[in-house]
């Protein structure tokens, strides 16, 4: 009975000692743990602060102002039968493939909170629209880590098709029993003038003058950048004492025999072990590896989509308060990781026969420039553009099967002559 009560415990204990280690590591290597930690920061300052704060200020205007929710009813015929979540999952979804990782839990997390979708409409959302930023992998990944500009369209194609499949596989979970949102209950009427009614009814609701949700919108958003500085530093310390003691290292053949069974080239043991962690870090490893180019894109393309345990820390803490659950997002990262890597491998071999070569490589420089060197609007204009196209296609399928089922409706009435 006592081994049961510490069995129960373990996990606590176990915590309790990876603090203690990293606090002593930090002791023991000050100058590894500031280096680390000014490393982080300057990756958050020059690529992630720049990239997310204009588009949580504006995502937090769009919720006030009700267009979030006039975006939900518009979209709501695209989004329930494809994922089965409310229309205002596309606008997470188009968020987050504008400014890549936390966008999507920080808009999913206030959803749920406005009751905006239900627990499970939240954990399916969370499933798919964890996506990173383009830019990302077409600018750091493709140009900057694998020097062939070729390959961004490959490795981003693989990214949002595994996306994709992820979200329609969600779209049957937690199905029994499910309560749904009120929006996704009331479709009477015309869908453009619900669309303007419900927009009109969430600005009541909120209630806040434009300057007090102006104020409120930037301190909710700067408060939310400093937390994700706080993650990105921490683990940039955690993985350079992990690497400095050795951990790293008596991990690697446990995991070179996993990738030896495989089929798939042991070095990449150091990029997986580095990805399982911190994206960055893992894509670098898996470029710099001395493998075949397939296997090792195939790896990144896994890590990309895997997000690291720093990803998963921030949507952790950003969720905290609601009633989502981490389990069926960390199931889904597995999945994403599995998918973009099999898609990878099945996209590579149609690398050279693309017709798209010249148009890829005249624009190669421009997506390699939109990296954390680019000028603030050339980032800020492309995400916008690629939001935009999202939130475009969407209507225009939510178009589509509106006109679908108006035509089916329209075959069943009877005409009767007099």
């Amino acid at each position: 009975m006592e081994w049961r009560r510490i069995w129960v415990k373990l996990p606590a204990f176990f915590l309790a000692g990876l603090v203690v280690l990293a606090t002593l590591a930090l002791v023991l290597y000050p100058k590894d743990g500031f280096e680390a930690a000014l490393s982080g920061m300057k990756i958050f300052w020059e690529i992630v602060f720049p990239a997310l704060l204009p588009f949580f200020i504006l995502s937090e205007l769009m919720l006030g102002l009700g267009v979030v929710h006039f975006i939900g009813v518009l979209l709501e015929p695209f989004m329930r039968p494809v994922f089965n979540v409310p229309g205002v999952g596309a606008f997470a979804m188009s968020m987050g493939l504008a400014a890549g990782y936390p966008m999507d839990a920080v808009l999913t997390a206030k959803f749920r909170r406005n009751n905006m979708c239900s627990r499970i409409e939240g954990e399916r959302l969370l499933a798919f629209t964890n996506t990173a930023d383009p830019l990302f992998m077409f600018g750091a990944v493709a140009v900057g880590m694998f020097g062939e500009p070729r390959l961004g369209m490959i490795i981003a194609l693989a990214h949002y098709l595994a996306a994709f499949t992820v979200g329609v596989l969600f779209r049957f979970y937690g199905a029994r029993g499910e309560v749904r949102t009120a929006e996704a209950n009331d479709r009477r009427g015309n869908i453009l003038i619900r669309a303007l009614r419900e927009l009109h009814r969430a600005k009541v609701r909120d209630g806040r003058p434009f300057g007090k949700l102006m104020g409120d919108a930037i301190q909710d958003s700067v408060r939310t950048m400093f937390l994700i500085l706080g993650f990105i530093m921490l683990f940039s310390v955690v993985v350079q004492v992990l690497t400095k003691w050795g951990v790293l290292g008596l991990l690697m053949p446990l995991f070179a025999k996993i990738l030896s069974v495989l089929g798939l080239d042991p070095n990449l043991t150091r990029a997986v072990i580095s990805g399982i962690l911190e994206i960055d870090i893992g894509t670098l490893a898996a470029s710099q590896a001395q493998a075949p180019l397939a296997q090792r894109v195939m790896i990144a393309s896994a890590i990309i989509a895997w997000s690291g345990l720093s990803v998963h820390g921030q949507v952790a803490s950003v969720i905290n308060g609601t009633d989502i659950r981490m389990g069926p997002y960390v199931v889904a990262r597995f999945l994403h990781a599995f998918f973009a890597a099999a898609y990878t491998a099945l996209l590579l071999p149609q690398l050279p026969n693309l017709t798209g070569q010249a148009v890829l490589a005249t624009f190669a420089p421009t997506w390699g420039a939109a990296t954390a060197s680019a000028p603030f609007l050339s980032r800020l204009s492309y995400a916008s553009w690629l939001a935009g196209s999202f939130l475009f296609l969407a209507a225009a399928g939510a178009l589509t099967i509106t006109l679908v089922n108006f035509f089916r409706r329209l075959k069943k009435l009877k005409v009767i002559w007099f």
